[in-house]
């Protein structure tokens, strides 16, 4: 398989995450691998630092914010530049070839767009971590980058969890709708699914409609020969799913994620949601 993935890094505790799930996704799929790392605008504080004093301090203090600011802008590039060599050093251990990075300065959706519409191979997958530097890992909320990417990506969404283990066992969060069924067509016919063991799963009501849409999503499989178990749990859908997961161990989930809500709150569905939140393995989003 051609294409490309792009991997989001920015020097967090899940920055090596990520590119040991990009390295496992691209020698299985044959992709190249773009490394993108964004360093955000900064916010000039030079009014409100400056306002009350007379015209020559006032003076003064803005030259000095001005040369802060040039020197902290290329700190933050060199920084930047160091993370990416770093992760590129870790694709190549793993065996990936085709590596390419990009340091650029902005909004990190707008630059994210630009990366993945960029001339040259057609990027068909992004890969993030679940949280970032800024996250509060202690209040169990998702990264913010991650929300506002999710929010806009029309590609696939590999969310990395904080550490890479294997890939051999796969849940898929089944519910029926058209994310999900992209989902499974998805994993019919990518080279990354082959020798990996497959689950699908719908939580709720056990009844004829829904052992119908598994049955189906089933057969999707097995005409590329993969082969899956099926099965109906009772429950709430992010806590009988989540519990299904670490009783099966699986090693990756799958699931639709959707862009709109009737609780304008949330960015993705509220089931989906939560998944990713209490979720310790990686999770594959289609929308």
């Amino acid at each position: 398989m051609s294409g490309k993935l792009v991997a989001l890094v920015d020097g967090s505790d899940y920055s090596r995450s990520v590119c040991e799930h990009a390295a496992w996704l691209a020698t299985r799929s044959g992709r190249s691998v773009e490394l993108l790392h964004v360093i955000g605008r900064r916010s000039p504080a030079a009014a409100d630092l400056s306002g009350a004093l007379a015209l020559g301090a006032r003076t003064a203090l803005l030259e000095e914010l001005a040369e802060l600011d040039a020197r902290m802008s290329k700190l933050g590039q060199a920084r930047g530049r160091a993370i990416l060599e770093d992760a590129e050093a870790i694709l190549r251990k793993a065996g990936v070839e085709q590596v390419s990075t990009r340091l650029r300065i902005g909004d990190l959706v707008e630059e994210v767009s630009a990366a993945v519409t960029a001339e040259g191979a057609a990027t068909d997958m992004l890969v993030i971590g679940k949280r970032g530097e800024a996250a509060d890992f202690a209040s169990g909320h998702l990264g913010s980058n991650l929300e506002r990417v999710a929010r806009v990506a029309d590609r696939p969404v590999f969310v990395a969890s904080r550490a890479f283990h294997e890939i051999g066992k796969v849940l898929v969060a089944f519910d029926g709708g058209p994310s999900c069924l992209k989902a499974v067509d998805h994993m019919s016919r990518s080279p990354t699914t082959q020798g990996l063991r497959f689950r699908l799963v719908r939580a709720g009501e056990d009844s004829a409609e829904a052992r119908r849409g598994l049955e189906g999503a089933r057969a999707m499989l097995a005409g590329a020969g993969i082969e899956a178990e099926t099965d109906v749990i009772e429950g709430a859908p992010a806590a009988a799913i989540s519990g299904e997961a670490e009783r099966w161990g699986a090693d990756l989930m799958v699931m639709g994620a959707y862009g709109h809500s009737r609780i304008r709150s949330m960015i993705l569905g509220s089931a989906t949601e939560e998944l990713l939140r209490g979720c310790r393995i990686p999770v594959f989003l289609f929308r």
